[in-house]
């Protein structure tokens, strides 16, 4: 804080507060703002970051110019499969927020039963029974495979693999848990110790005690590990896994590994966890990922999509046997804002629309024509591009170094493509679009990579 700011009295400091916000309030109240406003908008949120949020997103942005006076600063949504930025560039989103999108931006049907709730109850009073919780959790019974049958909502992917592991330890009694390398579960501390990837876990440990890493897709290793868990006493309470790992760079699993891992999960008298958060909703060609393999989890994590775009959300579902230890004392996992009236409408309607419009197929039909033309593409950059992989619309592109693939993300940016691949992660970038997505959109994807790849000189 400046000198002069903290001089400033009480009053005078929520006097510019007061007009601060009306200034902004006046903004997003816009449909349409001018150059100024634009310019100011810019600056604004530049400096901001810097001040106030975190220096370190300027640096990590493939949007920010070197001198880091201006940057591409998002601003609204240009139709269900684009967005566009505070001048008015618009950008097919090929990130869809980590997979956010599933049902489009703005998805009409989403956004009017948010609205109609909002009108009717934003929230609700904690005490009574909540209908729409109700419904959603019939709703997750019905349309999970297996026999998963009891949901717990949160709002967000780590809090409910948080809730998962709970589960799991209060079922179980027991404390050891074996995850994957390359794996992504979160950045909470429980949800971080089965995350793998050593950036994000250094500076925080110790994490909870009891997790094992194995290698992804090595059965034998995870064989062992459980045969040596149990032979020291630490039995193993549950295995945790993304049936495709999405951060980790979209890797899928070999044949046979995720029944054999369920296998070995009953063997040994341990709970299956899948953790759908990025994979779910229809994302991979399936309405859930591990329908796509035949083989039912006892615990699933959903999140990312499950809001429909429009509401954080997230939701634990698990069978009758499992979740029954958070029967006597319901109060054992709660959270404000988890399963509030919004949020279920919004997946509540996002079911809806998922089904209606049929899009789990139609991510099946259009994950394999832009897989074909993505490989086409790369095929002649065999220097720069090791692989083009991924099941439905869930796609990733492994390129030789961080490096090639940075600029090629930027020069899909550049060319209003927006993927997931920045300056310190950019080996694998993803492409996960709206699974609205149309084929002229899809054939001005892979012509933007085809257009981009032999630019590139790293």
């Amino acid at each position: 804080m400046s000198h002069a700011a903290a001089q400033k009295t009480l009053k005078e400091k929520y006097a510019d507060v007061y007009a601060y916000t009306n200034k902004v309030l006046a903004l997003i109240a816009k449909e349409e703002i001018t150059k100024e406003e634009a310019e100011w908008v810019t600056k604004e949120t530049v400096d901001n970051f810097r001040d106030h949020v975190n220096p370190g997103f300027l640096a990590y942005r493939k949007t920010v110019t070197k001198e880091g006076q201006f940057a591409a600063v998002e601003w609204k949504d240009a139709g269900p499969n684009s967005f566009m930025d505070v001048n008015g560039k618009e950008y097919i989103d090929c990130l869809g927020g980590f997979g956010i999108y599933n049902v489009g931006h703005r998805n009409p049907k989403v956004l009017q039963a948010v609205i109609n709730q909002m009108n009717r109850q934003p929230l609700h009073s904690q005490d009574l029974l909540d209908p729409l919780r109700a419904m959603l959790a019939k709703i997750l019974a019905d349309i999970t495979p297996g026999n998963l049958k009891y949901s717990y909502f949160a709002n967000s992917g780590t809090e409910t693999v948080e809730a998962a592991i709970k589960l799991a330890k209060m079922h179980t009694g027991r404390t050891t848990f074996i995850a994957t390398t390359r794996a992504f579960h979160g950045k909470s501390l429980g949800s971080l110790s089965a995350t793998s990837k050593a950036v994000f876990r250094k500076p925080f440990l110790p994490l909870i005690p009891g997790f094992r890493h194995v290698h992804f897709g090595d059965i034998d290793m995870m064989r062992k590990t459980f045969e040596t868990c149990a032979l020291v006493g630490e039995d193993v309470a549950a295995v945790i896994l993304e049936p495709i790992q999405g951060e980790g760079g979209v890797n899928l699993p070999p044949d046979g590994y995720l029944k054999q891992v369920r296998e070995l999960c009953d063997q040994f008298g341990a709970l299956l966890i899948f953790d759908e958060v990025q994979t779910g909703m229809g994302r991979t060609g399936k309405m859930f990922c591990c329908e796509h393999y035949d083989v039912v989890p006892d615990i699933m994590c959903l999140a990312k999509a499950f809001g429909g775009g429009v509401m954080p959300a997230g939701a634990v579902i698990a069978t009758e046997e499992v979740f029954k230890s958070f029967f006597p004392n319901p109060f054992v996992q709660t959270t404000t804002f988890g399963g509030n009236p919004l949020a279920c409408a919004a997946a509540i309607a996002t079911f809806n629309v998922l089904i209606e419009e049929n899009l789990p197929a139609r991510a099946e039909e259009l994950g394999e024509y832009m897989l074909k033309g993505l490989r086409e593409a790369a095929a002649a950059h065999p220097d720069k591009v090791m692989e083009v992989r991924g099941k439905g619309l869930l796609i990733g592109v492994e390129f030789h170094s961080d490096e090639i693939g940075y600029e090629v993300s930027k020069g899909l940016f550049d060319n209003g493509v927006l993927v997931a691949g920045t300056l310190i992660n950019a080996k694998t970038i993803r492409i996960e679009p709206p699974l609205t997505i149309t084929y002229e959109q899809a054939d001005r994807v892979i012509s933007t990579f085809k257009k981009v790849l032999p630019q590139v000189n790293v």
